[in-house]
């Protein structure tokens, strides 16, 4: 829920705040956020990002940033662990590692992170969702509450899940794109379970980047098994948004990712990789 907030200012802040609107270029609303936040030492609609989905695509799963760091940026998003070893799921602050069989633990602050993509979650928007048949169904009905194709979008899912089908990644061999390390990858399916759903939704403009379109990771309300969202069905659900209105990325240094050719577009390689062995091999 967003609130309104009247102030007294001076005259040279008032004209300062407008010197930055004509700067930048953004609203009178955006610019007093990011001047609150930034007093503040809060990242709203920040959006951060470890490495590309591109170079997972080219295999390199080199952890370059450590669990422990990545918390400071953020208490919800998702992402891989050090060779592509499972799942990071992180919500409300915890980060979870979901392995063989969506079996999760809970991840030390000294592993190592090659890919994640976390935020500060606050809801902008929420709404109730029903009579989901299908994760195609639930794309549908998630597109028509973003309010643009031109910003990521955080969504945070919960309720009961009448059947979900996941996935987890398998520590990755030496020298495996990622087509082939999840093309033996563990798939199941829960019924009847209570938990959240945890993603983004990216703009296509960022394919480079991040997987475009939906990617979400679920977990169960005690924290117990998740994975990678393949399918789903349920009754209802309740949708919370929080719309990223800033980027910021951590390019690793490692040589894994200084050396690699990230010319190529990864996008019918992420597709192979995001929908599931089964579905697609």
């Amino acid at each position: 829920m967003n609130h309104q907030l009247k102030a007294h200012i001076s005259k040279s802040l008032w004209n300062a705040l407008h010197e930055e609107i004509e700067r930048t270029g953004h609203s009178l609303s955006h610019v007093v956020r990011d001047a609150l936040s930034s007093a503040l030492g809060l990242e709203h609609h920040s959006l951060f990002q470890v490495s590309t989905s591109g170079a997972l695509v080219k295999g390199v799963y080199q952890g370059c940033m450590t669990v422990g760091d990545l918390k400071r940026h953020g208490d919800f998003g998702l992402g891989t662990y050090d060779g592509l070893d499972g799942e990071l799921i992180m919500l409300d602050g915890h980060c979870y590692q979901a392995g063989a069989e969506g079996v999760i633990r809970e991840a030390e602050d000294p592993w190592f992170v090659p890919f994640a993509a976390i935020t500060r979650f606050a809801t902008d928007q929420s709404a109730d969702i029903a009579n989901i048949t299908s994760f195609e169904a639930l794309k549908k009905q998630l597109d028509d509450l973003r309010l643009s194709e031109n910003i990521f979008v955080g969504f945070r899912l919960e309720g009961v899940f009448e059947k979900i089908d996941l996935r987890a990644a398998c520590k990755a061999a030496p020298d495996e794109d990622l087509v082939t390390a999840t093309s033996h990858q563990s798939e199941f399916s829960f019924e009847n379970v209570t938990g959240t759903l945890v993603g983004f939704w990216t703009p296509p403009y960022a394919k480079a980047l991040n997987v475009a379109g939906y990617h979400l990771h679920f977990v169960t309300s005690d924290h117990k098994m998740g994975g990678h969202l393949l399918d789903l069905k349920a009754a209802k659900l309740s949708a919370s948004l929080h719309f990223e209105t800033d980027f910021h990325i951590a390019i690793p240094e490692t040589k894994t990712f200084l050396e690699a050719d990230l010319r190529d577009d990864p996008s019918k390689a992420l597709d192979i990789a995001e929908s599931g062995s089964a579905r697609n091999r």
